[in-house]
């Protein structure tokens, strides 16, 4: 009786342990949790860049390519191409700088990019899915998911891992959900294309039904839902049932308010652009963190740039400079720069070679083709050493070739900065002992503060 009650405890959030009861702490599968050791961050931040941004024009410049430009390149790889973009010494540490981030820029001091990032394949939903889950293959649990599973989340009444993204990324809930891990912690996923709370969260309030009434229905679902579990022996997509609509009712009143940027003074709202996508992104993000929760994810899709590279950049640039500089400056204000690690990259990066390379027409301005050998990551707060360009790619940028940084490297790096030893934080699943780096990955050291 005593293991039916604890295993039913697991289940229903509301429900107490016996000896918990007393004390008043909940059995949540949310409830905050301690970290293997002593952490440098306590929530993260992941702006997704999809489509492959192209390192060679924001964070690896490339002088001997711009010498090189108009010439062929390698055994074959085609003709160099030049950044068509200056870049900028910037900071006290002299970080070179595209100046297609002017505002970003500023943050210098505080970022560390790491120029040396590599992946498995050129090839966008192999690696979206990989970079978010670190498996380009098997459905498995996402970074967020495995980062709830070990800490919880700070905020009992939203969920622990949201992902902010306007319709459906590539690949979709794959690169959120929590797989074999407890639905409980599956990143929730809100459509940022629209501006109100009602279509940003849908069925947020109920028209028909009170609170107390909610509540009711609620007890009385949870207690049979609970026995027919019993009887399943604790079936997964019961559980996680249960656990969505205990979530969606303790959501109905913080949720509201978490969302409404509005809410804010307009002079914060100006220096985000929140009346634009990403900077309505960044702002609600930064009022996620700040009440509690763990991990935010934000999407921002089209840098995808085989063509017509350099107003794409100037125009993905413009989109994201001022919001994310803003929301630095933000957490700086708020005192929670300091724990927070804020994660900015895409999901492989592009050939210093030109696309279109005959182009004339002005419909057919040249692109960079995909390039998994080599690109760029930046990291900032949360124990991250600032001012610092990590690693190297050659001289034309091609691949990584100095302090080689893998995606299971860049996950057990950021377990690490969060607390954890990633070859311990594992969930026994099928027989084996599952993490989320595999068999793989090291801890890139030298950018931990």
């Amino acid at each position: 009786m005593g293991f039916g009650a604890l295993s039913l405890a697991g289940m229903v959030p509301e429900l107490l342990s016996p000896s918990g009861a007393e004390a008043g702490v909940s059995m949540s599968p949310l409830t905050p949790r301690q970290p293997h050791f002593a952490p440098k961050a306590k929530r993260v931040i992941s702006i997704f860049a999809q489509g492959g941004p192209s390192h060679l024009d924001t964070w690896d410049p490339k002088p001997d390519l711009a010498r090189q430009d108009g010439k062929p390149i390698g055994e074959g790889s085609g003709v160099a191409w030049g950044s068509p973009f200056k870049f900028n010494k910037m900071g006290r540490s002299g970080v070179e700088v595209s100046e297609v981030f002017p505002n970003l820029g500023q943050h210098i001091d505080d970022m560390c990019v790491v120029r040396s990032m590599y992946i498995d394949a050129p090839v966008h939903e192999f690696c979206t899915v990989m970079m978010n889950t670190g498996s380009g293959r098997l459905v498995k649990p996402s970074v967020g998911s495995w980062v709830t599973y070990g800490l919880g989340s700070e905020n009992q009444n939203l969920p622990g891992f949201i992902v902010l993204a306007p319709g459906t990324p590539l690949a979709g809930a794959q690169n959120w959900r929590s797989a074999f891990l407890p639905g409980a912690y599956q990143g929730t996923h809100i459509n940022t294309r629209y501006t109100s709370i009602e279509k940003l969260i849908e069925n947020i309030r109920n028209g028909y039904t009170s609170r107390g009434e909610q509540r009711e229905q609620l007890d009385l679902l949870a207690k049979v839902n609970s026995l027919h579990s019993q009887q399943l022996q604790k079936d997964a997509a019961l559980e996680a049932r249960i656990q969505s609509f205990e979530l969606a009712f303790q959501m109905q009143m913080e949720a509201s308010d978490a969302f409404d940027v509005s809410k804010e003074p307009e002079a914060v709202r100006a220096a985000y652009a929140a009346d634009t996508e990403q900077g309505r992104q960044m702002l609600i993000a930064r009022r996620l963190l700040e009440r509690g929760v763990r991990m935010v994810q934000v999407w921002h899709n089209g840098w995808d740039h085989h063509a017509g590279l350099e107003a794409a950049m100037r125009r993905k640039g413009g989109e994201c400079d001022k919001p994310i500089a803003a929301f630095m400056n933000d957490l700086k204000q708020r005192g929670l720069f300091k724990d927070t690690l804020v994660v900015w990259g895409g999901e492989f990066g592009r050939t210093p070679t030109r696309q279109l390379p005959n182009a004339t027409s002005r419909f057919e301005v040249p692109g960079r083709d995909h390039n998994n050998r080599g690109f760029s990551y930046w990291l900032a707060g949360g124990g991250v050493k600032g001012g610092l360009a990590y690693g190297e790619t050659d001289e034309f940028g091609q691949s990584a070739v100095v302090h080689k940084v893998h995606v299971h490297d860049l996950h057990a790096t950021i377990l690490h900065l969060l607390g954890f030893d990633h070859e311990k934080l594992t969930y026994r699943y099928n027989g084996r002992d599952f993490r989320l780096t595999d068999v793989y990955g090291n801890v890139v050291k030298d950018i931990i503060a």
